[in-house]
Parts: C-alpha cells; sequence; structure tokens
C-alpha cells in the first residue's frame, strides 16, 4: 500500500465536531500563536537562556492530532508542538515558568524550556536528539498492547528525524508488532538550513510506510481539520488492531530553527508563499 493522499474535506466528519469544538480548536491556534509571538520577544530581551524554538505556521498540526486524541492516549511532542501540552491542561504561566527555570514549572526548574513532559496528562518528556522520542512512545504503546489497554501512543518528528536510523528501526519494530502507535512527521521543509529535496529522493514520507507494511498518509498539514479528520482515522485503525499509520503532515517552518537562526537560506518567495496558507487566519476565515 502506498502513501494515501487526503485533500478534500468531509462534511460528514466535520459535521461531527459541534460548534464548541470548533471553538476551541481556534482558541488553542490562536493561544500557541500568541504565547510564542510573547516568547520572542522574552527571548530576545534575554529573559531566559537557552533558545525558543517556535510552532509559527505548524498549529494545525499539534491541534489538529490533540483534538483527535484521548486524554488516555499517550503523547510524545516535538519542540514545535506547544499546543498539545496547553490541551492537555498546562497553563501559559506553567510553561513560562518552565522557560525562566522555575520551581513552579513542570520541572521544578530542574531543566529548561523544551524539555519537560507532565505524566499526570500521559505527555512524555521531548528529547533533543531528533528522533529519540519515537523508541520511548514505541514502549508506551507496547506496554498498552501487553496489558491489554485501550489506548495509543502518538509521537511527533521532523522531516529531519525521519531520515535517522532510529526513525527507521522505530517504523519496523511498530510494524513487526502492530503496535497501536501515529507517527506524526512535522514536514516543515527544512531539517535546520537543509531542505528536504536534499534530504532524501521522495516524494513524499509517507512512502516509506509501505516498505514496513502499514498505512501511510498525506495531509494538509496547515488545515486543522483534515488534521484531525487524518489523525482520528489512524487512532481508530491503532485502537481497533490495524497497528501504526505514518501522517505526514505537510507544512513549512516560518521562522529559523530557533530563534538565535535568521533563515537566510530560505527564500524569501517560498516565506511568502506559505504565509498565504497560514492555518490560524485559514481557520478564521
Amino acid at each position: 500500500m502506498g502513501a494515501i493522499v487526503q485533500t478534500r474535506k468531509s462534511t460528514k466528519d466535520i459535521a461531527e465536531l459541534k460548534d464548541q469544538d470548533l471553538i476551541r480548536m481556534y482558541y488553542y491556534l490562536k493561544l500557541t500563536r500568541q504565547f510564542e509571538d510573547r516568547l520572542r520577544v522574552l527571548y530576545r530581551q534575554g529573559r531566559f537562556p537557552g533558545s525558543v524554538y517556535l510552532s509559527t505556521g505548524q498549529e494545525a498540526i499539534p491541534v489538529g492530532c490533540g483534538f483527535a486524541l484521548e486524554p488516555r492516549d499517550a503523547v510524545a511532542p516535538s519542540h514545535r508542538d506547544l499546543a498539545l501540552h496547553f490541551i492537555r491542561g498546562l497553563t501559559p504561566r506553567e510553561i513560562l515558568a518552565q522557560y525562566m527555570g522555575k520551581k513552579t514549572g513542570p520541572t521544578r526548574g530542574k531543566d529548561g524550556n523544551i524539555h519537560f513532559g507532565n505524566m499526570k496528562t500521559n505527555t512524555l518528556g521531548f528529547i533533543s536528539s531528533m528522533a529519540a522520542g519515537m523508541p520511548v512512545a514505541l514502549g508506551a504503546a507496547l506496554a498498552f498492547k501487553m496489558r491489554g489497554e485501550d489506548r495509543v501512543a502518538a509521537v511527533f518528528f521532523g522531516d529531519g528525524a525521519a531520515s535517522t536510523g532510529t526513525a527507521h528501526e522505530s517504523l519496523n519494530f511498530a510494524a513487526v508488532f502492530r503496535l497501536p502507535v501515529i507517527f506524526v512527521c512535522n514536514n516543515n521543509q527544512y531539517a535546520y538550513s537543509v531542505p528536504v529535496e536534499k534530504q532524501m529522493a521522495i516524494r513524499d514520507i509517507a512512502e516509506r510506510a509501505k516498505g514496513y507494511g502499514f498505512p501511510g498518509v498525506v495531509v494538509d498539514g496547515n488545515d486543522v481539520l483534515a488534521v484531525y479528520r487524518a489523525c482520528r482515522e489512524a487512532v481508530g485503525r491503532a485502537r481497533g488492531g490495524g497497528g501504526p499509520t505514518l501522517l505526514e503532515c505537510k507544512t513549512m517552518r516560518m521562522s529559523g530553527h530557533g530563534e538565535h537562526d535568521s533563515a537566510f537560506y530560505v527564500p524569501s518567495e517560498k516565506f511568502a508563499e506559505w504565509k498565504r496558507r497560514d492555518p490560524v487566519d485559514r481557520f478564521e476565515r
């Protein structure tokens, strides 16, 4: 089976979302955008150490998936999935305390910025080494299966991480044991400064799922409803014993790798093109 490309909206799927669900989706899209805009300012003022890694332009992915998953499910966010933490109950005050190394943050001042999780909300902590969160999510999914629990795991990573050995080993392991896991690839076109076309010779990362024997799905990562629908189908497949799914969300990183990076290597016209597809503006319209 090859990559499945999802482009058209399903009226039935959208109708199952109530007005209050759509408003909540919009709330988390806006909250994430506004909060990260403030993080950028605080970073430039030197208010906390380290850098800031923004999800600007990619917010539809964690929001769409966050609504498709249940609170009992485990999630392993990447450094660009802040919305998942908000959806799972962390407050802006707690996350800001984390950035500032305060004891009121999730790690009580023992770590900084993006390195935190919250086991009370089934959120696995982020690991800086790209793709390192994938085996951790596999462990959670394997435990769920061995215990006979009706739970799934979802792990988030970028296009660069998709090319590492850890990623391929994880995809293979999940396939062999038919684990209830969703691999969510945020294909934002750049692995730091390396464009995706110089990373791999295939058009769609989701095509790789075919080599392991499970479905790969390509979705518009700037359409929160399309992401929600695709992730919900993957979750249903995993809960029903159908094994893993590789969900490739096509999007664009609308800044440098971090706020320390000017992104001089990205053509200005590419930013302009993707700005017209901004996920917050699209959903608002």
